[in-house]
């Protein structure tokens, strides 16, 4: 097989997509869909969206129906991949959804896989039949 060697010329096969640097790459964070991926964080965090305001680890207990002991975690979580802000006064911690990182992080990637579709059309290019 020969590499790919113009950087419009599609990879003929997953291993030579693998090999081949794209804007998806660098805009995949494995830490986001890690923290994503918990039904807890993602409740978590579509309340702090939706208060649109910094929230105690008090209040957001109480308004999404989680279990105190796990808040905590599962926001410190959600902080480290950037989908929060903490910010501390006295004893009290402010939890914010952070709204413009994460709705750039978000257009970012759909940005980037719309980018690395093969055509524009929900018709593939090639002749090869896919299942």
């Amino acid at each position: 097989m020969t590499p790919v060697t113009q950087k419009n010329q599609r990879p003929t096969s997953p291993r030579q997509a693998s090999r081949r640097r794209a804007p998806v790459d660098r805009v995949l964070n494995p830490e986001v869909f890690k923290a994503l991926a918990d039904p807890t964080r993602l409740s978590l965090l579509s309340c702090l969206v939706k208060c649109g305001r910094p929230c105690s680890v008090t209040e957001i207990a109480a308004c999404c129906s989680v279990d105190f002991s796990v808040i905590n975690r599962h926001l410190a979580h959600l902080a480290r991949a950037g989908l929060l802000t903490a910010t501390k006064q006295g004893r009290t911690v402010w939890y914010a959804a952070a709204q413009p990182s994460l709705a750039d992080l978000l257009r970012n990637m759909a940005d980037a896989v719309d980018a690395s579709q093969p055509c524009s059309t929900a018709v593939c290019c090639t002749t090869e039949k896919r299942p």
